[in-house]
């Protein structure tokens, strides 16, 4: 009885090393591949619209079609961070007081009012200065990008484990706009 308790056990340990192992470490191989594929992409992205300090509706959307090509499906979220310089008074109502100094602010912008412009309501052409959004040098822009569903990884493990967990990364890329090319 206990040689054919081992022969079973012996045969489950088989099919488990033969094709649940390789499975697993496929699945990681994979998932790492999509990450490093849409972190390339986020920081190409990034790259050019701080190069060059606009975005364009076609850079925009060369950059969606890029990220979208591994199969994931992925939140973008976009900031652009305007440095404001606020002038300094003793006292605000006279202009007279100015202390010579500046305090910097930042007027944050988020991907709804990037898209607006990008996007306007009732423009029907491609590119051009309508539907440029431009920033300015010394602006940060950063972008993040989530992942959306669970991968074949997650699955995978969750066999192993019994438990399936949350693994929706956030891939943060940004900077400081270095030129204003428009």
């Amino acid at each position: 009885m206990s040689s054919v308790l081992s022969k079973i056990i012996a045969a489950l340990l088989a099919v488990l090393l033969l094709y649940f192992v390789p499975a697993v470490q496929f699945a990681q191989r994979e998932e790492n591949t999509e990450q490093l594929t849409a972190y390339s992409s986020v920081t190409e992205f990034v790259d050019a619209v701080r190069n060059k300090g606009f975005i364009s509706p076609s850079m925009y959307e060369s950059f969606m079609q890029e990220i979208e090509r591994g199969g994931r499906v992925y939140t973008v979220t976009m900031e652009h961070q305007h440095k404001k310089y606020q002038p300094e008074y003793a006292d605000s109502a006279d202009p007279l007081t100015f202390k010579g100094s500046y305090t910097i602010q930042y007027d944050n912008r988020e991907i709804k009012d990037i898209l607006s412009t990008l996007y306007p309501e009732g423009l029907d052409n491609r590119e051009g200065d309508l539907r440029t959004y431009k920033l300015q040098s010394g602006d940060y822009f950063k972008v993040s990008i989530q992942v959306l569903g669970k991968s074949s990884m997650n699955i995978l493990t969750g066999y192993i484990y019994g438990i399936i967990e949350d693994n929706s990364r956030v891939l943060l890329y940004g900077g400081m706009v270095q030129n204003e090319d428009y």
